[in-house]
């Protein structure tokens, strides 16, 4: 990746700790690194991951530095706070390292990786590579007893560590304290890469002195002779409260300072990724004087991920999941480059290459959905096939459509019978089966959309004057006048404002519409 990026054309890469931003009339003009060069630029992003004052805790060790003891950043820190910024203290944690040649791997259940592998890429027909497999392993009583006997030496225990931790993501001495009931907890072996002996042990992240740890592993199927190449560790950091970032990640009060990653209090990977592509894209669209590129809660987790962010904010590290997202039934990955391939085509991220064989999918799609829903049969042709699989016979003549639909009927047996005059892909296939077997389930989720869509075209401004609306509860006027939501639809998603606030605010809002029309 770090190639891929240096052969970018017009960008240029530098390396350096940046220690301060330049702000000059409320606007980004560039910033200062601790050698003391001064980088001018027209906008900045911000995404400092778990780095900005990072502290490591080990026991009852406790130094400053950021992931895999890197340097930590402290004096941006503190010169974030001299211009206004609002930070948070946050916590993650990860677990040790350890050597795959100490472990005894027959003492494990292995995992195995996907035999059919579905690439994450649309332009990527198919993944030829030998898959390594991770390994799964289980505490025990002896593992808890040692864990439970040395509860005092735990950072997390011992009031050092005063950053919010995720709660999805529990250390094991959490673990063992909270889910006192259970006799095991589950740990995965996985392999760091593909040219390391390194193995990360999943599920065991801990903030216990290294003796500790090395004691405790070892009492677990297959650990036995464990060698630690890294212990593991909790880390704490300063993070923004995104509630002052508006739904393109710019800061409210500094213009062109865009936001992303841990630093706006998500947890890492896939939510750090999203947003700092969605900063990217802002950022760059802000310069060129374009509008800003916001997916709402029903075209994509993106969407879901900052408007949560950004309108409810987050007390701990915030991470995406599927239970978050009330149109998930359309957001599917199937579907991934159909609802976002032309949004990315229009703000130029999208080559013409995977444009084209975007479009040749949506027409492959249409054209056999079509066919399904036109092509119909009778008794006498379907019902052997249908008895094949122990399915209802028909008495009239039946669509494949309607077909398509019975649970044991999947789309590759109908095709056998009935084939397309050009084959699909696998992907235009799934797509095709999804939409046509829960059509039902997706109109319904449609209906919810577009009453969605009517609440966020109800435009606000951000110059409304919440206060002096009366009616509005004082927790729900200070909570729109921080977040300035741009639509009904945001304002009634933030914590603290309830139903009847908006209610109070639509009947503000007509009462206003009526006077500027007199």
């Amino acid at each position: 990746m770090k190639k891929t990026l240096e052969n970018q054309e017009n960008l240029w890469l530098k390396q350096g700790e940046a220690v301060d931003i330049i702000v000059e009339d409320n606007k980004v003009k560039g910033v200062v690194l601790k050698t003391g060069a001064v980088y001018k630029a027209k906008a900045v992003i911000i995404a400092t991951g778990t780095f900005l004052r990072g502290r490591i805790f080990i026991g009852d060790r406790v130094f400053e530095a950021g992931p895999n003891g890197l340097s930590s950043t402290v004096e941006l820190s503190d010169n974030l706070k001299k211009k206004g910024m609002k930070l948070q203290r946050f916590k993650t944690g990860t677990p040790a390292r350890a050597l795959g040649k100490s472990l005894d791997y027959n003492k494990m259940e292995e995992q195995k990786g996907d035999s059919d592998i579905v690439p994450f890429s649309f332009m990527t027909d198919k993944i030829e590579r030998d898959q390594v497999s991770c390994w799964l392993s289980y505490t025990n009583e002896r593992t808890h007893e040692i864990i439970r006997n040395n509860f005092e030496k735990s950072a997390l225990f011992g009031g050092q560590i005063e950053g919010v931790g995720t709660r999805y993501c529990p250390s094991i001495e959490d673990k063992v304290k909270r889910f006192a009931d259970k006799e095991r907890h589950q740990l995965f072996i996985e392999p760091e890469g593909l040219y390391t002996d390194e193995v990360y042990i999943q599920g065991m992240s801990t903030s216990l002195p290294e003796d500790v740890q090395q004691e405790f592993y070892k009492t677990i199927d297959g650990l036995e002779n464990l060698e630690i190449v890294r212990p593991a560790y909790a880390i704490e950091y300063d993070c923004i409260d995104a509630g002052y970032l508006n739904l393109n990640l710019e800061y409210k009060e500094i213009e062109n300072l865009f936001c992303a990653g841990q630093f706006n209090g998500s947890s890492g990977y896939e939510e750090a990724a999203a947003q700092g592509l969605m900063a990217g894209i802002n950022a760059s669209l802000k310069l060129d004087g374009k509008e800003p590129f916001i997916l709402d809660r029903s075209e994509g987790y993106i969407g879901v991920l900052i408007d949560d962010l950004v309108t409810k904010g987050s007390l701990e590290p915030y991470r995406i999941m599927t239970s978050r997202v009330e149109y998930r039934l359309l957001l599917r990955q199937d579907n991934a480059d159909l609802r976002l391939t032309e949004k990315g085509h229009e703000i130029g991220l999208v080559t013409e290459e995977r444009y084209e064989r975007f479009k040749k999918k949506k027409e492959a799609v249409l054209r056999e959905t079509d066919r399904l829903l036109k092509t119909t049969v009778g008794p006498g042709e379907i019902n052997p096939v249908l008895m094949d699989k122990d399915s209802s016979k028909v008495i009239n003549r039946i669509s494949l459509a309607e077909l398509l639909k019975r649970p044991e009927i999947s789309y590759d047996y109908l095709i056998g019978y009935y084939p397309p005059k050009e084959p699909l892909t696998r992907d235009e296939k799934d797509t095709v089966e999804v939409n046509i077997k829960y059509e039902g389930y997706i109109q319904k989720q449609q209906s919810q959309i577009e009453r969605f869509k009517k609440l966020e075209g109800i435009s606000l401004s951000e110059e409304i004057p919440y206060e002096e609306i009366k009616g509005i509860r004082i927790e729900a006027r200070q909570k729109l006048n921080k977040v300035k939501p741009l639509s009904i639809g945001q304002a009634s998603r933030i914590s603290g404002v309830s139903p009847a606030d908006i209610n109070v605010l639509l009947v503000y809002l007509e009462k206003r519409k009526r006077e500027k029309n007199r």
